[in-house]
């Protein structure tokens, strides 16, 4: 996963489309525009990458994709509180869970507080085994989500706020499942190109986060959501390229220092259960 922030389009707090840097759709725009030839070429070949997933893609290319044209959200949902039941064990700890930037450092073009906190459970190139084993119930719902990559449990803190961002590559879709959604839940939302949705406990939101998008949490609670990447379906023999694409991710330096980070964490978090 890699990270490209944006300009910040609020007004008083409120989304203006005109503030931005670039239009709400545009894929095209990095933070860290391309200073050689090679470079430049590099990103060319990965913007036409893009614009061939768009063609081939099952079901069109919108921000949110409608859950009910992939089968196995229905029966995510409906484990929804097993999930949650084994979220709780772990939320006492809040404090004590990573920062995503503290695991992931390209995240920290967006955030470097302490108010974005995640627990791990399967990445690309990534030994999430110990976090796995605690959670057997949402391992066993995560592996019935056909291409599932990437999931954790993502947790904002009262008042968080994710500025515009977009993720490295449309070949990957994003499922987040509503786990602890305060109140108000209309202030507890994600803004992704110019759609706005809210989370609600046990329901999914699906999209493409190559879409500039942003999160707010305006309320005085935490919200937590499984956070599942998974890979985008594409037509005909395309999925098979696209799922050995998305593995080679494993080899990107950003998910190898993943991997040590994770692994740091885990000893001293579990030091006393050994």
């Amino acid at each position: 996963m890699s990270y490209s922030s944006l300009a910040d389009p609020r007004v008083d707090g409120y989304f203006d489309p005109s503030r931005l840097a670039v239009a709400p759709a545009d894929r095209t725009h990095r933070l860290d525009p391309p200073k050689s030839m090679v470079q430049r070429g590099v990103r060319a070949l990965g913007n036409s990458l893009e614009s061939f997933v768009v063609r081939m893609s099952v079901h069109g290319d919108p921000p949110f994709y409608d859950t009910a044209l992939f089968p196995w959200v229905r029966e995510v949902e409906a484990g929804w509180r097993l999930i949650r039941a084994e979220l709780d064990r772990i939320m006492p700890e809040h404090d004590r869970l990573p920062n995503f930037h503290e695991i992931l450092e390209p995240v920290k073009t967006i955030t470097t507080d302490a108010q974005w906190k995640t627990y791990w459970l399967t990445a690309v190139g990534v030994d999430c085994s110990e976090n796995q084993r605690r959670f057997p119930e949402t391992m066993r719902i995560l592996n019935r989500i056909p291409g599932m990559k990437n999931a954790f449990f993502s947790i904002l803190s009262p008042g968080k706020y994710i500025p515009p961002h977009r993720g490295a590559y449309n070949g990957i879709l994003r499922f987040h499942l509503g786990l602890i959604v305060p109140e108000p839940k209309e202030k507890c939302r994600i803004r992704v190109a110019r759609e706005i949705r809210h989370w609600e406990e046990g329901q999914s939101l699906i999209f493409d986060d190559t879409f500039n998008h942003e999160v707010w949490n305006e309320t005085d609670g935490l919200r937590a959501v499984l956070f599942v990447d998974f890979a985008r379906p594409l037509k005909g023999a395309l999925n098979a390229l696209n799922e050995r694409l998305i593995s080679m991710g494993a080899l990107a330096p950003a998910m190898r220092e993943a991997n040590e980070n994770l692994q740091q964490w885990s000893k001293e978090f579990y030091r006393k259960d050994n």
